[in-house]
């Protein structure tokens, strides 16, 4: 009976926090970067009211923290779980429509009337699903799991601790904004958020657990062009597209993200706009390795000069790069009960770890660069930022048994 109201609860509170609206818009300067992430921190923010939760902040920046002590020993550790309210600006999650397919029976999926659908041809984990309760889009937004599969997971972890009074370390919970677009840990409080370690609630398939992420970086290189009638241009127009066109033609082909997996590195041209008269590219620099992380910086800025000198324009292009986030194994290989506890607690649930290198970035990034080990634990999700993304009922009752599990297991410790 306990197992059944266990799902019903994260199924019900999924599917009230996808319903709004918590898209994150790029270059946003301040954050939350939409209304709508601060309106679900609000009703988060009362829910842990009620569950008694203590500390309980809500920040102008829709960052909101809580704590809640330990009912078995006040010295125990003190571990914090941490998920986004934002979604991806990939994809609207504007007027989210999840449906919910029991008893899958594998083959293609069709989403709302049918102009979307999911295939195992594409999608080959789908045969891993077979006999699970999925929960789908209707193929016009994306479902929102990342985060808020994570976001309702969390939250029914509480409360079973809570109503069935059972056995936990100190608890430090955190909901942030614009983890999409990497800003809403700008305005995280560290101070007020003391833990021995954190787990992001922000994975995929069920098992992942994860503790490597790339170092990251961005670059921002303008050209300035100068433009006049292309009948009397000869020696005289200066074409800014010819010329990002020829600096980007000067990367190395393979080594961009839909060549690459695994550990290897890249350089992502994700903006490219402009006209005759100016032009801007933007890349992603990303690397596990932090030398050749340095090496993939250097890289451009050498570009940069040699061009520069090469092309004698009148307005030298201009690189600005930007450091975004580090590794956070580093941190992470220094606290290594952290990993241990999570694995153990997966093994306690029938469940077998799956160390899984994370090709990008995660809050848990950020609170690394700060000292606070984070790795990330698995969500039961799959597809996001598309509108292909889908969730397992059973994948979200695992990672809340996993929550639970690991919060009584440290008091243990």
């Amino acid at each position: 009976m306990q197992d059944l109201l266990s799902r019903e609860l994260v199924l019900e509170r999924f599917f009230n926090y996808v319903s709004y609206d918590t898209q994150a818009k790029p270059g946003a300067k301040i954050s939350p970067s939409s209304a709508g992430q601060l309106a679900l921190a609000k009703l988060l923010q009362q829910e842990l009211v009620a569950l008694g939760l203590q500390e309980i902040e809500l920040n102008k920046h829709a960052v909101l923290t809580a704590f809640l002590p330990s009912n078995i020993d006040p010295h125990a550790p003190t571990i914090g779980l941490i998920a986004h309210l934002d979604t991806s600006p990939d994809c609207s999650g504007k007027h989210v429509q999840p449906e919910v397919i029991d008893n899958y029976r594998g083959g293609d999926i069709a989403l709302g009337i049918g102009e979307e659908f999911i295939s195992p041809v594409y999608y080959p984990f789908l045969h891993q699903l077979v006999g699970k309760t999925l929960i789908v889009t209707d193929g016009k937004t994306l479902l929102g799991a990342d985060n808020k599969a994570g976001i309702a997971e969390i939250m029914t972890a509480l409360y079973r601790l809570k109503t069935e009074n059972l056995p936990h370390c100190n608890i430090r919970v955190a909901f942030t904004p614009d983890e999409e677009i990497g800003l809403g840990m700008q305005f995280f409080p560290f101070d007020r958020f003391s833990c021995d370690w954190a787990y992001t609630i922000d994975g995929g398939a069920v098992g992942e657990l994860e503790y490597e992420n790339f170092n990251a970086a961005s670059a921002k290189i303008t050209f300035h062009g100068c433009n006049i009638h292309p009948g009397y241009a000869k020696h005289k127009m200066i074409n800014a597209l010819a010329l990002a066109c020829e600096f980007q033609n000067a990367f190395p082909a393979t080594e961009v993200p839909e060549q690459t997996e695994q550990r290897e590195g890249f350089f992502h041209l994700h903006h490219f706009d402009g006209t005759i008269e100016k032009v801007e590219l933007q890349y992603l620099i990303r690397d596990f390795d932090s030398a050749n992380f340095e090496k993939r910086k250097q890289f451009i800025r050498d570009l940069v000069e040699k061009f520069n000198r090469q092309k004698r324009l009148l307005k030298p292009i201009e690189l600005v790069l930007t450091e975004n986030y580090k590794n956070m194994y580093e941190v992470v290989k220094q606290v290594p009960q952290a990993i241990e506890l999570a694995d153990l607690a997966m093994k306690q649930c029938n469940i077998t770890p799956n160390h899984k290198l994370i090709r990008g970035g995660t809050d848990g990034a950020w609170l690394a660069e700060k000292g606070l080990a984070c790795p990330n634990i698995f969500t039961g999700g799959y597809n996001f930022h598309s509108k292909h993304e889908l969730i397992t009922l059973e994948g979200m009752k695992d990672a809340v048994n996993v929550i639970v599990k690991l919060l009584e297991l440290a008091t243990q410790k």
